[in-house]
């Protein structure tokens, strides 16, 4: 990938609106909390419109708190992750259940995406920012995300291909290149945004039902309003609203 100080998007440029011309939205993530650290506002905002929206979890998370065994944080956050989601509206939610802090990115795991995309036939897929970077500096992303993010970008496209992962094509299952953009939510190379000023407390909501992760999180003292409002707060300046997710907008409608 190109170094962040080659692309990097300013923080103070203007976003553009994504579309939203869409009916069918398939969300996919490394770990339970991925999606609400900033994108679930945008998510309770479609899903009000009538959207349909899925989510794919390609881990548990089980490796994610320190003083909970993994079989147990396993079973504890894909409980908090389903709750999560119902707040927003998505009542679909699939773990892959791959190895949580070892994802590699490579044609197993573009496998595992591929049919998750055919299966649900997207017209919009979602992801987090995979960059190396969150703040196009210094600020460090995590190797889960990077590797799910690059991996989403490939499998969008080998899921459209019937040679590819053919052996996915039985029962009915058909090849499904309809996805028309992938977003990726939070990256700094962000052009694109939505208004979550009605959605923002939801998208809080969501947030906190991930209770177990978060009480583990430092010393305790995580504020996840604040910690999303300083976020969603500068996106909204560059929309000209209160509150706004940013997305990097990666297009495969012009195939």
């Amino acid at each position: 990938m190109d170094g962040p100080e080659q692309t990097e998007v300013s923080m103070t440029t203007p976003l553009q609106p994504v579309t939203e011309d869409w009916r069918r939205a398939l969300a996919i993530v490394a770990h339970p909390d991925d999606l609400e650290f900033g994108a679930a506002a945008a998510i309770a905002r479609w899903t009000d419109q009538g959207k349909q929206v899925v989510y794919c979890l390609v881990t548990s998370g089980e490796a994610g708190i320190d003083g909970m065994p993994p079989p147990q944080a396993r079973e504890v956050r894909e409980q908090e992750q389903r709750a999560s989601a119902a707040l927003v509206g998505v009542d679909t939610v699939e773990f892959l259940g791959l190895p949580d802090g070892v994802l590699e990115y490579g044609v197993a795991l573009r496998r595992e995406l591929a049919a998750v995309v055919r299966r649900h036939r997207p017209e919009i897929v979602v992801t987090n920012n995979f960059r190396a970077t969150w703040d196009g500096a210094d600020t460090l992303n995590q190797a889960d995300h990077i590797a799910v993010g690059r991996a989403t970008l490939d499998a969008v496209r080998d899921a459209g291909n019937r040679w590819i992962f053919p052996e996915q094509l039985t029962g009915g299952v058909e090849p499904w290149g309809g996805v028309r953009q992938v977003w990726a939510a939070s990256s700094p190379r962000s052009a694109h945004g939505v208004d979550t000023t009605d959605t923002f407390t939801r998208g809080v909501a969501s947030l906190l039902a991930h209770e177990a992760y978060l009480t583990g999180l430092g010393d305790g003292s995580f504020d996840a309003e604040e910690f999303l409002e300083s976020g969603a707060r500068p996106v909204g300046t560059r929309l000209g609203v209160r509150y706004g997710t940013s997305f990097e907008v990666f297009h495969f409608d012009l195939w």
